[in-house]
């Protein structure tokens, strides 16, 4: 009886945290939405900020919408550049060494962890000592920096998955370790990897903190590494400090357009994943 209480009580808790959650991302969704909308017009999105727009005057944001991609995208290569090695590497050559990894990973889980405004702060901090500007570069190695974890983490996890027999076949047959890791493990996880890319670049191109000392802000359109870019997410920051309301509604729009960006970016990694487990269930 007292097992039979205990198992209820916590059933109706994980029902009412589920609930609870849901009716809150509803909630933001909602609010987002019901004044974003109204404000959201093809001139917002294809055209880049004219003379007062932040006064509330004709203009668009195309500058934050193409300076996010920009953003994102180069983190994301530079992550996986770096982050797809490092996870082979952890799942070939250390396969014999479980506690070197297991601080590897800890330690990743820790970065993970850390707020991205630190990452911005260190980030700043290292330009000003070498004399560096704002610009698109600094961003995307700062972001880089920031995702680079996520990345790591997500592909090792996909290649923790593949099947021990698979590793001890292609060694067997003469297959280097570094083959065994691009051209065996890389091919067997390649939809875990493409879903690790896409939780690295939606985390990224909805980070604001770190990119607010690194990147800087302008109404142009970058056309070089060097050059200042404007994101969607300090574009909303900066619109809502605004005290016009047209100009706070316009941020909102924004927020639309960077909310919309992340759910399709989320619904393809959910879609990669469960590809994923069913290639791993048929194997």
């Amino acid at each position: 009886m007292a097992r039979r209480t205990e198992e209820l009580a916590a059933r109706g808790l994980m029902i009412f945290s589920s609930a609870l959650i849901v009716a809150v991302l509803l909630m933001i969704i909602y609010s987002i939405l019901k004044k974003g909308i109204p404000s959201l017009t093809l001139e917002m999105i294809t055209q880049t900020p004219k003379g007062g727009f932040y006064f509330g005057k004709e203009g668009g944001i195309l500058n934050a919408i193409i300076g996010s991609l920009y953003l994102s995208v180069g983190a994301t290569l530079m992550a996986l550049s770096i982050g797809l090695p490092v996870a082979i590497f952890m799942n070939t050559w250390l396969l014999n060494r479980k506690r070197l990894v297991n601080a590897i990973r800890f330690t990743l889980d820790l970065l993970w962890g850390v707020p991205s405004i630190i990452y911005g702060a260190i980030g700043f901090t290292v330009m000003i000592l070498m004399g560096f500007r704002t610009s698109l570069l600094a961003g995307i190695i700062v972001v880089g920096l920031f995702i680079l974890p996520i990345m790591i983490r997500a592909i090792d996890e996909a290649m923790k998955t593949s099947p021990p027999g698979l590793t001890e076949a292609s060694l067997s047959l003469g297959l280097t370790r570094s083959e065994l890791g691009f051209k065996v493990l890389a091919r067997q996880c390649f939809p875990g990897i493409v879903t690790a890319i896409l939780l690295s670049f939606g985390r990224g191109i909805g980070d604001a903190a770190s990119v607010l000392f690194t990147t800087g802000f302008t109404d142009h359109i970058p056309t070089s590494l060097s050059q200042p870019t404007a994101t969607l997410p300090l574009a909303i920051f900066f619109q809502l400090a605004s005290p016009i309301p047209e100009v706070k509604n316009r941020a909102y729009a924004a927020a639309v357009i960077l909310t919309l960006l992340i759910l399709l970016i989320s619904l393809l990694a959910r879609f990669f994943t469960n590809k994923y487990r069913k290639q791993s269930i048929k194997f």
